[in-house]
């Protein structure tokens, strides 16, 4: 196989108005998915939803990328086909999270660090190897009384700086996650505020670690109030301050900018990404990369059954297939009845 070039890959992951499926959740959190709809999760049942998924007909029309979770990247369905394989014969990049979770920056803080940085090249080497093409690292940062400290900023700035490198020196394109949490009571100014420190600490550290910015992908948070706070979500409101945020941090240069949808739901995500697009001229194409604004719906359905496997992936499309019209700000409220 040729290699493709990382700033060819990046580019391509969000043109043509396609976006991310964000598969990656970790076992713990992929539990809790299936513990709502009363599915056992095993190994078997989160190949067969994940596969179901990957399998759906015109998939690639819309979805461009999928982040995989270690366990899914070396999974096979029941004739034998790896699951990576399968996203590779539809056009689809397959992707890796390769982040190893949070640890507490000191005993007395809820603030944390992302785990992993020291054995990093050594396991991003056999990813490399057998067809990744992109990967995902994840920094938290959490708004409360006094946090987040400069010293966490600072600290998951550096870390997703040095993974950016290692990731593009072994040619895979690094997808920087800087997620400022939904969580808290917190207005939608102090949001902006944080939210904009972080971009601008990633990017000094991103630039002094001279990682190539047309190769790399962002992807933030959209600019939100707390989910605590009480405060009704301003689809408008939003979409001005998270554009506002991202022109004066994100270099030109970035290719494209990912929204995380981070707890909002799956109609409000697209309404946002849809808002966003529709009032701005951006220098970097703004999609998506979704894990339960896309997946949702298609999990209820799904239930576990092989039976559901057409509803599913009907429910899937439509979701992915609203997303893409929204990064063009040509989604309608109208058509989600489609």
């Amino acid at each position: 196989m040729t290699e493709e070039n990382i700033e060819n890959i990046a580019k391509k992951i969000v043109e043509n108005n396609k976006g991310i499926l964000a598969a990656d959740e970790s076992t713990n959190t992929i539990k809790k998915r299936f513990d709502s709809i009363n599915v056992e999760s095993n190994e078997k049942t989160r190949c067969n939803y994940r596969y179901t998924l990957f399998s759906t007909p015109e998939i690639s029309k819309y979805i461009s990328g999928v982040i995989l979770f270690e366990e899914t990247f070396s999974q096979k369905n029941s004739n034998g086909e790896l699951l990576r394989n399968k996203l590779e014969s539809v056009d689809c990049y397959p992707g890796i999270k390769i982040d190893q979770g949070l640890e507490e920056i000191n005993k007395d803080s809820i603030e944390t660090y992302t785990k992993g940085i020291e054995t990093l090249d050594d396991r991003l080497k056999p990813f490399a190897k057998n067809g990744a093409k992109f990967t995902k690292w994840r920094a938290v940062i959490n708004i409360g009384d006094s946090i987040p400290s400069p010293n966490c900023i600072e600290k998951n700035s550096s870390l997703l700086a040095e993974y950016a490198l290692i990731s593009q020196n072994n040619n895979l394109v690094p997808i920087v996650e800087p997620e400022v949490i939904m969580d808290g009571n917190h207005d939608i100014d102090k949001c902006y505020e944080v939210t904009k420190e972080t971009l601008n600490q990633v990017f000094i550290h991103l630039k002094k670690k001279n990682v190539n910015l047309k190769g790399i992908l962002l992807k933030p948070n959209m600019i939100v109030p707390g989910s605590k706070s009480g405060i009704e979500l301003n689809i408008k409101e939003i979409a001005e301050k998270t554009f506002k945020c991202l022109s004066e941090t994100v270099p030109k240069e970035v290719p494209g900018i990912v929204f995380l949808s981070g707890g909002l739901t799956s109609i409000k995500a697209t309404m946002i990404l849809n808002q966003i697009n529709k009032s701005n001229n951006a220098p970097w194409n703004l999609s998506f990369s979704y894990g339960r604004a896309l997946q949702e719906d298609a999990l209820k359905a799904w239930a576990g059954k092989i039976e559901n496997k057409n509803l599913v992936q009907k429910i899937f499309l439509h979701r992915a297939r609203m997303n893409s019209l929204a990064c063009e700000g040509k989604w309608e409220t109208s058509l989600e009845n489609e």
